[in-house]
């Protein structure tokens, strides 16, 4: 015998043992639901927890329930990350530069890079840019990048306290505005790690200072 069948036989007997009790109790038998029951529902009502597949195996019912640690905001499928802003070079990082907003920390490091360094490679005139920083955080220099390349008898080329017009439009300049931009942002490390001075390589600052690097015409010291 089947497991369908004998569920079948066990939910007619239940029913037909329900009927008897009714007919020997009269006040009652009216309130009787004679609905017809076919022999899978009854099985059903036996075994609430179970369905049957084709093969007539009672497998226990799995009620999937939700995930509450997932909300429905949790379930948006968020857009791709950007990829890295990270430069692969120096150049890159120069190149990506938009040189035409410049405020005025930019435009006052843009002038000492184009006047002591606009004929050095990439990393010369970094070096430059990041020694005027270096020093507006130093504690020994002015707090602020134009007050550093204006302090007096710093730079040669400044006049009278001021930074000499230059040409915006030439292609030193636009790079030298680039330069400043990439050092202000740290977007890409200086060659010439915490240099506080600079000078061509027959000359050497005064004092006790430490040589950290030659690049192109400038030797770095701190």
């Amino acid at each position: 015998m089947t497991v369908l069948q004998r569920a079948a036989t066990i939910a007619v007997m239940t029913f037909s043992l329900a009927g008897l009790i009714g007919t020997s109790s009269p006040s009652k038998a009216s309130d009787l639901d004679r609905t017809a029951i076919t022999a899978q529902s009854a099985v059903a009502s036996i075994f609430p927890a179970a369905i049957l597949p084709d093969n007539n195996t009672l497998t226990p019912a799995v009620v999937p329930q939700p995930d509450a640690s997932v909300t429905p905001q949790d379930a948006v499928v968020e857009p791709a990350l950007a990829e890295s802003d990270d430069f692969h070079t120096l150049a890159d990082a120069v190149a990506a530069q938009q040189a035409d907003d410049a405020d005025d920390a930019v435009r006052c490091l843009a002038g000492a890079v184009y006047f002591e360094s606009k004929g050095e490679p990439l990393a010369g005139q970094l070096a430059v840019a990041n020694v005027i920083i270096n020093r507006s955080k130093s504690g020994r220099f002015p707090k602020d990048v134009c007050s550093v390349v204006t302090q007096r008898g710093q730079f040669s080329f400044v006049r009278g306290g001021q930074i000499p017009s230059i040409d915006q439009q030439r292609a030193s300049y636009r790079t030298a505005i680039a330069v400043a931009k990439v050092a202000l942002a740290a977007a890409w490390d200086s060659p010439a790690p915490k240099a506080l001075y600079f000078n061509t390589p027959n000359r050497r600052p005064g004092g006790s200072v430490v040589k950290i690097a030659a690049i192109g015409n400038h030797v770095f010291y701190r």
